[in-house]
């Protein structure tokens, strides 16, 4: 990010059951041998000036991440919105001069090495930003006003909001759209079969580099 780029901290979004998977951490099941967390870490710990690591249990699994390790804010496993506040919170709490935060999913290996910085730019002028590709929203990689966290706890404890998007539409959101080809760059392993596929764009990445 430039000088002149806001200050954005980043949450990496691990919270969840993977039931999809067969339950377990699917962060942490691997490509070529590097699990999917490191591979996304790689991509965009360089984007931002602070990264936690959103994930409920025992920390001491991620230990080897080297990064702080937060468990939803809101018992009872509600969902990636209630990352997204863990993350906003954590940033009052942790990192005063951070006015933004960037959420990603800890599933997508082949996340852009520029999203934060389109995000930000996208941003200016909308009350936060998210993804897409091929013109299909990933609300989950995206880009919120730190002074929202509140408004948002309001919505997921007192009003039971759980979708990312339900929440969303209650403000002017800014979309930085990615082309589809070669790959999705906001492909996520959710069931076996997608760790598969994700294999075979890894392997034509790597061709391609």
């Amino acid at each position: 990010m430039s000088p002149e780029s806001p200050r954005v901290a980043g949450v990496l979004l691990a919270g969840g059951r993977s039931r999809r998977m067969g339950g377990g951490d699917k962060a942490l099941l691997t490509l070529h041998g590097e699990t999917l967390l490191a591979r996304v870490i790689a991509r965009v710990k360089p984007q931002v000036q602070s990264l936690v690591l959103n994930a409920n249990g025992d920390p001491a699994r991620f230990a080897a991440f080297k990064l702080p390790v937060v468990p939803d804010s809101v018992p009872g496993f509600p969902g990636p919105l209630a990352g997204v506040l863990t993350g906003l919170e954590w940033a009052l709490a942790n990192a005063k001069d951070i006015s933004w935060v960037a959420s990603f999913p800890s599933d997508a290996p082949f996340l852009p090495r520029d999203l934060v910085a389109r995000l930000a730019e996208a941003a200016q002028g909308a009350d936060m930003a998210c993804a897409a590709s091929g013109g299909r929203r990933h609300p989950v990689a995206g880009l919120w006003p730190v002074a929202l966290a509140r408004g948002l706890r309001r919505a997921v404890v007192n009003e039971g909001l759980r979708k990312v998007e339900d929440w969303t539409g209650r403000f002017n959101v800014a979309v930085v759209d990615y082309p589809l080809a070669p790959f999705d760059p906001f492909f996520n392993a959710n069931t076996p079969e997608d760790l598969a596929e994700a294999e075979r764009i890894l392997g034509f990445e790597e061709a391609k580099a």
